[in-house]
């Protein structure tokens, strides 16, 4: 059975009263912090697709290469069902999962609409013999997945690469976990991709590559709240800095004022400080004791663990805690 993908998209995006109440929240806090998943409209997503080809961004050619090498062993420890892929982006890293596994659909959910069809035409033009479906959501948000042929009387298997859970703080992550065990339900088995703790200095130049197209991914964030929320920010009056953290073992990422400056946004006038940060987002790197250990907070215990060479990252396999 092929199901078109273009015909089969859902699409749940959160309406503009939501991401205005979202600014709103976020430039209130101190250090001011935006929902990360606002860098990623469709400029966003396709700059965030140059950066994972920088030369000092590695997390994601590491990830694919062990996803690729170990696809026939990772296809068995998941065993049979649907295959949904949270945060799926260009859907790039599922191929040798779906070619081992074979499911019987393919559910992507991911933020940016324009990217989620391209991404779902192209999936289905590849494996037309699995059935794709797309669900622009924000899935951090998402109490429950929609009603749809392809996900009913399944076991659904859960796939969550690029370590992008390291965007949700601790407390956040573990919410979220609580979260993705509900949305997948009974018997469900989650693969997960979580970025190690490794030298200071590979960390920031992964987030701050010499081409400078962390920088325009983060400026982007700006431009698309002068688009969508009727804001007035010069992109180019915020520097982009990107350090680690070691009492959260995290890279903070920001853009700073330059200047003392007044922006609008979202109905509101908001004053930055020189030297004000607006941190766009940040991401956890965890050891894998550490990681286990969130995950068994929220329900889940591990089944197996699988890492490139150096250790750099691992995929979990987390099953639920009762099975």
């Amino acid at each position: 059975m092929t199901v078109q993908s273009h015909h089969d998209l859902i699409d749940l995006h959160p309406e503009p009263a939501d991401m205005r109440r979202l600014v709103r929240e976020g430039m209130a806090q101190r250090p001011r912090q935006l929902p990360a998943w606002l860098l990623y409209d469709a400029e966003g997503s396709r700059l965030f697709e140059a950066i994972c080809e920088q030369p000092e961004y590695g997390l994601t050619r590491t990830e694919t290469a062990l996803l690729e090498e170990r696809a026939p062993e990772l296809a068995a420890a998941l065993g049979a069902g649907v295959l949904v892929e949270f945060g799926a982006g260009n859907a790039r890293k599922v191929g040798p999962l779906l070619e081992a596994l074979r499911p019987p659909a393919y559910v992507a959910l991911d933020i940016s609409a324009e990217h989620l069809q391209q991404s779902c035409v192209a999936l289905q033009v590849r494996y037309p013999a699995v059935p794709v479906l797309g669900i622009c959501c924000d899935y951090s948000q998402l109490q429950d997945l929609p009603e749809h042929p392809l996900l009913q009387g399944q076991r659904r298997l859960g796939f969550y690469p690029g370590s992008s859970i390291g965007n949700f703080s601790p407390e956040e992550a573990r919410v979220l976990l609580v979260q993705l065990r509900q949305l997948l339900g009974p018997g469900a088995r989650l693969l997960i991709g979580i970025d190690q703790p490794k030298a200071v200095a590979r960390l920031e130049a992964a987030y701050n590559d010499a081409a400078g197209v962390s920088a325009a991914f983060a400026r982007n964030l700006l431009v698309r709240l002068n688009r969508d929320l009727a804001g007035s920010f010069n992109p180019e009056a915020f520097a982009y800095t990107a350090w680690w953290q070691p009492e959260h073992s995290r890279i903070a990422m920001a853009l700073v004022s330059r200047q003392a400056q007044t922006v609008q946004l979202a109905g509101e006038a908001w004053r930055f400080a020189a030297g004000e940060p607006l941190i766009t987002e940040y991401s956890v790197k965890y050891d894998p004791e550490a990681f286990l250990a969130l995950a068994a907070c929220a329900g889940w215990r591990g089944a197996g663990r699988w890492s490139d060479p150096a250790g750099d990252l691992s995929l979990h396999l987390l099953v639920t805690a009762d099975s």
